[in-house]
C-alpha cells in the first residue's frame, strides 16, 4: 500500500497543485495586460477600442472575431482579426493612438468542395 502510495498519489496530488498554481500565474498574468491597456487608455496613450472599430470598418467591413492590443516597437498596436463577407479572415494591425492600419493580412475564403464527378458504371 505505501508504494502505491508514492507512486501513484503523491504524483497526482503534485500535478494538481503544479496545475493550479500555474492556472493562477496565467490569470495574474491576463489581469496584468488589462491593468497595463487601461492606464494606456487613461494615459491618452490609445484610443477606446470603439473610436478605432468604427474607422477600421468603414474601409475593412467585417465582424470581429478576435482583438488583442500589444506593444511593439515602442507603440501600442490593435491586433484585429474580421470575418468578412464570403468567408474571408482578414487581420489587421492598427496603430491604437491614430487608428491607422499598419498591416493587412488577408486569407482567402475556404473552396466549397464540390463531390468528384462520379465515374460511369462497368457493367461486366
Amino acid at each position: 500500500m505505501k508504494a502505491t502510495f508514492r507512486t501513484v498519489v503523491l504524483p497526482c496530488v503534485f500535478a494538481l497543485c503544479l496545475g493550479a498554481g500555474l492556472m493562477s500565474a496565467a490569470h495574474a498574468d491576463d489581469r496584468s495586460d488589462h491593468d497595463r491597456a487601461r492606464a494606456a487608455l487613461k494615459a491618452g496613450e490609445v484610443l477606446p477600442l470603439q473610436d478605432v472599430l468604427e474607422k477600421v470598418q468603414r474601409s475593412h467591413p467585417g465582424e470581429l472575431l478576435e482583438v488583442e492590443l500589444e506593444r511593439e516597437d515602442g507603440r501600442w498596436v490593435y491586433e484585429l482579426k474580421l470575418l468578412q463577407s464570403g468567408g474571408r479572415l482578414l487581420r489587421l494591425d492598427v496603430d491604437a493612438k491614430t487608428a491607422a492600419v499598419l498591416r493587412s493580412r488577408q486569407r482567402p475564403a475556404p473552396e466549397a468542395k464540390t463531390p468528384a464527378a462520379s465515374a460511369p458504371e462497368r457493367r461486366p
